[in-house]
């Protein structure tokens, strides 16, 4: 990931959200995945960067980015 991606996380029984670079979750840890991935989304909206939903297990799921994607890019 890259530095200030937001990656939507399962720790100790919560889904947290926290942004590449920083040691540490942000906001309140959520009861439900989908709490989560709402809270990252909006996070990774506003800072134009991408978003990272790893599943329970740590695998990623799924990725979206919110912005600075490259124009020219065949396919």
């Amino acid at each position: 990931m890259a530095q200030g991606d937001i990656e939507t996380y399962y720790e100790d029984g919560s889904w947290k959200n926290k942004r590449e670079g920083t040691g540490r979750a942000f906001g309140a840890g959520y009861g439900t995945k989908d709490e989560a991935v709402t809270a990252g989304r909006a996070a990774a909206q506003v800072d134009k960067v991408e978003h990272v939903i790893k599943n329970q297990d740590g695998q990623i799921s799924s990725k979206n980015s919110y912005g600075n994607d490259p124009r020219n890019v065949p396919g």
